[in-house]
């Protein structure tokens, strides 16, 4: 996870390696669906009340963070499906499909996945924090 995201705010050429003849498929599109389906796997293989909750509200969390994961295995074909491409790259259409409302769906889709998982487990610190003041 953590190298797809140096690679993503470096900028690598790696992300624009074509992975087809067409130059159509850039590698870029697999590594950051790597790094978005590891982010929410890490919080909860890393959490272990996140896998085996004890009490009510961390059962909840769990729930929350294993819908999140596997909305994050679907980001790929969901996102094909707003593009029209896998290089998910949109222009000024007139239809849905690679158009500029599907190109706002995508950045709002992809930040929320992103943010969903890193939000869901701040608020599980926190209730760690107000269960142990009490």
């Amino acid at each position: 996870m953590l190298l797809t995201v140096i690679l993503l705010i470096m900028g690598s050429p790696l992300l624009n390696k074509a992975l087809d003849e067409d130059d159509a498929i850039p590698l870029g599109t697999f590594i950051t669906w790597f790094g978005i389906i590891s982010l929410p796997l890490s919080i909860y293989w890393g959490t272990i009340e996140l896998r085996i909750p004890k009490t009510y509200f961390t059962k909840y969390l769990a729930i929350l963070l294993r819908i999140i994961l596997v909305v994050a295995v679907f980001w790929m074909p969901i996102c094909y499906f707003l593009s029209g491409n896998l290089s998910f790259s949109f222009n000024e259409k007139d239809t849905f499909q690679g158009g500029q409302l599907a190109m706002r769906w995508f950045w709002r889709f992809s930040y929320g996945i992103a943010l969903a998982p890193i939000l869901l487990l701040i608020i599980y610190w926190i209730s760690v924090l107000i269960n142990k003041k009490k």
